[in-house]
């Protein structure tokens, strides 16, 4: 069947430049992970390869004055970024679009902002739906690098004491920047209290209380990516998470094409027949965790920038 394609100039009437820039400045602030993450220069090509440090300098002794001093090495080792496709498909009715009065902008920008935050926080987060080519994600990597804490009855321990979760990044020579936490979290947290019955959290009745735990901000995803029954909380150094874009997010309007079930194979829509649109939207990136060696430890299967807070049903 036949698909009508119009070019960014045809488009120029229905979605305008700066439109296009909201929308990729609004994914990367709707989505947790990309807002909390280190953003990379666009890359030029599919893939990208970062050098990492992978081996560290030692220094020796001199004996005495006429000693010979020895020499030492660095090293680096490769990661590869690869950018993968995300796209969505937005149907409009033609009646709706030809009803001048209706901001169809107004209703699109969002559902494109969330469908593709939630997305990457998931894939990212804990390797839901993710591509075949990116790495393993953050729960798998600190499961691996035995970076998990179960929580018990004792939060402010699990989150803050020796062998806490905060512990456990620092444990791998990384400063942790920031907390993300499920929201069912904040309830738990406004219930801590110190050795004196004090609330750790106090509200302040004349502007937005801000949660952190020593001094480590922390945020509460609300685009529904955040799987309490996985994590509770990661915590880590966010400047370990690094991401790049190959692709901002570009259009294709359709209207005669027929959109089906990618499970079920059935027709959705047939936009010839019920009088519709389809606008498709499309991004690639990719992301990464440099790691990098350190003095703490030297040995990658057992660094992680991050470590994972789990509820106690599944942690380990």
């Amino acid at each position: 069947m036949a698909v009508n394609t119009i070019t960014r100039a045809d488009l120029a009437g229905l979605i305008p430049e700066p439109v296009t820039r909201e929308i990729i400045q609004g994914v990367a602030h709707g989505s947790a992970v990309l807002q909390m993450g280190r953003r990379l220069p666009n890359m030029t090509a599919k893939t990208q390869t970062m050098q990492v440090l992978d081996m560290l300098p030692t220094a020796y002794w001199v004996d005495g004055d006429t000693g010979i001093k020895q020499t030492t090495k660095m090293a680096w080792n490769k990661k590869r970024i690869t950018a993968e496709e995300l796209a969505v498909i937005v149907p409009i009715p033609e009646a709706v679009l030809d009803d001048a009065s209706y901001d169809i902008w107004g209703e699109v920008r969002p559902r494109l902002v969330e469908a593709f935050g939630q997305k990457i926080d998931e894939a990212i987060l804990f390797g839901v739906d993710k591509p075949a080519s990116w790495r393993k994600s953050i729960l798998e990597t600190a499961t691996e690098a035995d970076a998990v804490v179960t929580a018990t009855t004792d939060t402010f321990t699990d989150l803050l004491g020796v062998g806490g979760v905060i512990a456990k990044v620092e444990e791998s020579g990384f400063p942790a920047t920031g907390i993300m936490a499920a929201v069912k979290m904040r309830a738990v947290l406004r219930g801590l209290k110190d050795t004196t019955g004090q609330p750790i959290f106090k509200s302040d009745m004349q502007g937005t209380t801000q949660y952190a735990l020593d001094g480590i901000p922390l945020s509460f995803p609300m685009n529904g990516a955040f799987d309490d029954t996985k994590a509770l909380a990661v915590v880590g150094d966010f400047s370990q998470l690094v991401y790049a874009i190959r692709q901002d997010v570009t259009y294709k309007l359709l209207d005669q094409a027929t959109i089906i079930d990618p499970a079920t194979k059935e027709v959705i829509y047939s936009l010839a027949q019920q009088d519709m649109i389809a606008l498709r939207a499309v991004m690639r990136l990719g992301w990464e965790i440099p790691n990098p060696i350190n003095s703490f430890q030297p040995d990658e299967s057992k660094r992680s920038p991050f470590a994972v807070y789990a509820p106690a049903a599944v942690g380990g």
